[in-house]
């Protein structure tokens, strides 16, 4: 079969980019080894959110009373839980499935491997088959990245896929790794009422995020109960007992910890062996495939997006990626796209989001800086809802007022990123995000309210 366009992988770079390319007029494939949607949509992003919700509702039951409610009787089902989770998940698929079908794309099950001449090889249940395009597009995502030390068997010492389907909830977990994974799936299980203990091997947990975002967080995870060890690395595993006991070397000297199950959640590894890169020859470094910005490799009419290539490793980061290679093959004008102004999210309770320069990034670029900060002590809609933690960070450039970043933690904050976003994009400064008149009472006023309090406007602090 030839076709114009062929995609390797699913996930949300592949099926975004395939649907882009139809819409374009491509004949176009979509190779998949297991389920439509990829990690995202089944074993990721979305079934994470299905738990969280269940643990954000079970965690209200228990707090009825705050809101002037009773509720007399209440427990969980942790296999219902999971089985809701995987049923959205589910439903996602067979959502992508429709999608397929709607914009005549061709969905090949089966192992896929780039070959010379741009061909792709197709392996399922032992046959072969060989597809031709004038343009293969790699993005075959990644996974859980096992460490040495801490060597993944599935059933005590565990990656995410495993740790959204344990037959039964462990009384104790240690989450080795504190980016979104390890601290999404720690909240989780603590609310469930796992006792969970978090190690991370730097200074602040959500290292990537600003110091302050970091530093409450950490404040209100430990309020609810999360036993937190930073400067901290786990050296060796023995589970030859019921549970795991892990040796933890901090800077008082080794701790041995025990639970019983260790999730492993220190990134994530780049599903580039055995896809026939070597044999095509396209370049790779440091686990990435090597691109242009357009998406472009080493070797014409091969391009790889998302997980694969240098960049965030995020959902919505290899979709656009995605749309934008297939555009430039239709040669259509395209931006390059803009690293510096993508969002990253963390949805546990307090939400995390931002998009830009930290405090501490900003500095070190050299600028001079107008620093705003509104806590949602103060905000009436987040007194109301009963989510009073957490603020509000802008960080603008005193000299020209560019927005060079935004940080929240609080209820909801992943869904009011985007402001800063396209108010970024568009080139916006500081008081004309003061002078937009935003909703009252909103938790989005909170943005207003942190960039007047950076020009010594502010009203409500």
């Amino acid at each position: 079969m030839k076709y114009d366009i062929i995609v390797l992988g699913s996930g949300p770079g592949g099926y975004v980019t395939a649907i882009r390319a139809s819409q374009l007029g491509f004949k176009t494939a979509v190779i998949e080894k297991e389920s439509l949607g990829g990690i995202c949509l089944n074993w990721g992003c979305i079934p994470t959110k299905a738990l969280l919700k269940s643990a954000q509702v079970f965690d209200y039951l228990k707090h009825a009373s705050d809101y002037g409610l009773t509720v007399k009787e209440f427990d969980k089902d942790f296999g219902a839980v999971i089985q809701r989770s995987r049923g959205v998940a589910d439903g996602m698929s067979k959502g992508i499935q429709f999608l397929m079908k709607k914009n005549k794309i061709d969905v090949i099950e089966g192992f896929g491997k780039v070959m010379p001449g741009k061909k792709v090889s197709v392996e399922k249940d032992g046959k072969k088959e060989e597809y031709s395009a004038d343009h293969i597009i790699i993005a075959t995502g990644a996974r859980s990245r096992e460490l040495p030390n801490l060597p993944q068997d599935g059933k005590k010492v565990i990656g995410y896929r495993q740790a959204m389907t344990l037959p039964e909830q462990p009384k104790s977990m240690i989450v080795v790794g504190s980016g979104a994974i390890g601290v999404e799936f720690a909240h989780f299980y603590n609310s469930m009422g796992t006792q969970v203990t978090i190690v991370e091997f730097m200074p602040n947990i959500v290292p990537v995020e600003d110091e302050d975002i970091s530093k409450q967080f950490e404040r209100s995870l430990k309020k609810s109960g999360i036993n937190i060890m930073t400067n901290a690395s786990v050296e060796k595993v023995d589970t030859s007992g019921n549970g795991v006991k892990a040796t933890v070397k901090t800077a008082k000297g080794e701790e041995i910890l025990e639970a019983d199950i260790l999730l492993s959640a220190v990134g994530i590894k780049s599903n580039i062996e055995n896809i026939g890169l070597e044999e095509v020859g396209i370049a790779t470094d440091k686990d990435k495939v090597l691109v242009n910005k357009y998406y472009q490799t080493n070797i014409p009419g091969y391009y790889a997006i998302g997980d694969i290539v240098p960049g965030q490793a995020l959902a919505h980061v290899a979709s656009a990626e995605g749309i934008l290679c297939v555009e430039k093959i239709a040669g259509l004008h395209v931006e390059p796209l803009d690293y510096g102004n993508i969002p990253g999210c963390t949805y546990a309770t307090p939400e995390i989001a931002s998009v830009g320069l930290t405090e501490k990034q900003a500095k070190e670029k050299g600028y001079e800086l107008k620093i705003g900060k509104f806590p949602f002590t103060a905000s009436g809609k987040a007194k109301a809802a009963g989510t009073p933690d957490g603020f509000v960070k802008v960080i603008f450039d005193a000299k020209y007022g560019e927005w060079l970043g935004c940080h929240m933690i609080g209820a909801g904050v992943t869904d009011m990123i985007a402001e800063a976003v396209v108010a970024r994009k568009l080139e916006t400064t500081g008081h004309e995000i003061i002078k937009s008149v935003h909703p009252h009472p909103t938790m989005s006023e909170a943005i207003m309210e942190a960039a007047a309090a950076a020009y010594d406007e502010v009203i409500h602090i």
